[in-house]
């Protein structure tokens, strides 16, 4: 490969004013105004270093596939240098149309109560520290890691999915309208 080629196995990640990165021993530390976040990249094959306001990365390979893990590498560093400044909201609608679903919060689980007229609660599990918050047929959920947020809203949609039954009549459920940069109060 010529060396125009092998540029291309290498990029850079700015660091924003307000946010500290520390690399150190295939753990990279984030802390920001919104609060701290780590990631392990020990099954990531990807050389990381951290010098002048900037986190470099190479592959290891000259592959495409490594080229590719590069690149994912680099998002998942953006996405949580942008989580710990802005964070990141997702907004569900509580849909019945004969039994009144009740969402409860606490602080590991979300509580579906009352879903299709059934009388045990079904339990989701919250990841990390996202905070959900149940508002009348809203659910906010908000948090500055967005793997944790997603992961809690995919739960909660998952666990609220009609079974047994024709999906096209009975669209009980709890669904994502919305997701947005930026922590919703």
């Amino acid at each position: 490969m010529s060396t125009k080629q092998l540029g291309k196995f290498e990029t850079e990640v700015e660091i924003p004013e307000d946010v500290q990165v520390t690399y150190k021993s295939n753990m990279l530390e984030i802390s920001g105004p919104l609060g701290k976040t780590h990631k392990s990249f020990k099954k990531i094959p990807v050389d990381i270093s951290i010098s002048d306001g900037k986190v470099s990365l190479k592959a290891v390979g000259t592959r495409n596939k490594n080229y590719a893990i590069m690149n994912t590498a680099r998002s998942i560093i953006r996405n949580l240098c942008e989580g710990v400044i802005e964070g990141y909201t997702i907004k569900m609608k509580i849909v019945f149309s004969h039994f009144p679903i009740t969402v409860k919060a606490d602080e590991k689980t979300v509580l579906i109560e009352n879903f299709q007229g059934e009388r045990a609660a079904r339990k989701t599990k919250i990841w990390g520290k996202t905070k959900v918050v149940p508002k009348g047929d809203d659910v906010i959920i908000t948090g500055h890691v967005l793997t944790d947020v997603t992961q809690t809203a995919a739960e909660i949609e998952n666990n609220s999915r009609v079974k047994n039954k024709d999906h096209r009549v009975f669209l009980d459920g709890i669904y994502k309208f919305e997701k947005k940069k930026g922590i919703e109060k």
